[in-house]
């Protein structure tokens, strides 16, 4: 039996070594060998899955819209042993990770759920897509996000002809109202959690992450440009009102909430790739050569000498990412099993 298994292992090896697809002979071989290999199973499923699985995906791979892995990084050391006398470290908080993540401080600027795509083909790829409204809550969704665009564009002079400062600001405001939703919704989902004494089949989890991914938008520019006084005012009474409203609506509908989310996130889209073109046809000189600040390079684990293109390329994919994952959750109920699980590489239904 032992012979048996040990055999079956190297074949899985060899196979898991040789394409992506080994992790699925990886669960069927791991099945039909019982515990013999489990162990090892789960050592291969983490060095592939969340190590290096991307890396394996030829330019030549068809990859699925809205492809994206939500791994954290490998865990190669163990959690230190005590971060106060007598407390034991938190199991996320690994060393590898707090090594690439932190600051002179050790402080963590973002968690050990990072954002991965699979290839710059699929980065270049993304255009502007648009779902028709179906339901009440699609129509609803998007004639009030319209109604938001088309005012916002008014109120700061969004148009063809934007600088690099007007580009910055632009971000900065909307991704601080951007990380609302995500936080509410996981928040709302927490509290239903405790209030019902049910598990919440977990939604709480993508929605945080996607929170934390709008931040971390936000944290990237605010290295790049430091607005003043008024805009930070703005920004204060922007989020009081929307973070009501929203917690409010969520409350009453999450699923319109979510279709809300979906219509705003196919707007950051067009914005973005507007952002791109402009880029691409010389209309921004200054961002040919710059440098992007090291805090996205660790988050999007982008090259040393990654330009301003290719992080704008990176937030792209994230906010259609966004726009896919409240799609579904507003075609879905709210007791349904969230189908987006924390590790899988395809953000697919």
């Amino acid at each position: 039996m032992l012979k048996s298994a040990s055999t079956k292992a190297a074949k899985l090896l060899a196979l898991s070594s040789k394409s992506s697809h080994g992790l699925e002979a990886l669960f069927t071989l791991n099945k039909s060998s019982g515990r013999g290999i489990a162990s090892l199973s789960s050592h291969i499923f983490q060095e592939r899955a969340f190590g290096g699985m991307h890396a394996s995906v030829s330019p030549d791979t068809k990859v699925p819209m809205h492809h994206r892995s939500f791994a954290a990084q490998p865990a190669l050391c163990p959690p230190e042993d005590e971060v106060a006398p007598g407390v034991a470290a938190h199991p996320g908080i690994q060393s590898d990770i707090q090594q690439n993540n932190g600051v002179g401080d050790k402080c963590l600027e973002f968690g050990p759920v990072q954002p991965h795509y699979p290839s710059k083909e699929y980065l270049e790829n993304i255009r502007p897509q648009h779902r028709q409204p179906k339901t009440f809550a699609d129509y609803t969704g998007y004639y009030g996000v319209q109604i938001l665009r088309r005012s916002f564009d008014l109120v700061t002079g969004y148009g063809p002809n934007m600088n690099s400062t007007k580009w910055l600001t632009r971000f900065l405001f909307l991704e601080t109202v951007a990380g609302v939703p995500g936080m509410v919704g996981g928040m709302m989902r927490h509290l239903r959690s405790l209030r019902t004494m049910n598990r919440d089949k977990g939604w709480i989890h993508t929605l945080l992450e996607e929170a934390e991914n709008e931040r971390m938008h936000l944290l990237t520019f605010m290295e790049m440009y430091k607005p003043g006084g008024f805009f930070r005012t703005a920004v204060i009474g922007t989020q009081g009102i929307f973070m009501t409203l929203y917690t409010l609506f969520y409350a009453i509908s999450p699923r319109h909430c979510h279709s809300f989310v979906s219509y705003l996130e196919e707007e950051a889209v067009k914005t973005y790739t507007h952002c791109i073109n402009d880029i691409d046809s010389g209309k921004l000189p200054e961002w040919q050569n710059i440098k992007v600040p090291l805090i996205s390079r660790r988050y999007w684990r982008l090259p040393e000498n990654a330009s301003m293109r290719d992080l704008l390329l990176a937030i792209r994919a994230d906010e259609l990412c966004h726009a896919h994952v409240n799609t579904v959750f507003a075609g879905i109920g709210r007791d349904d099993a969230n189908p987006f699980a924390p590790g899988n590489s395809n953000v697919v239904a």
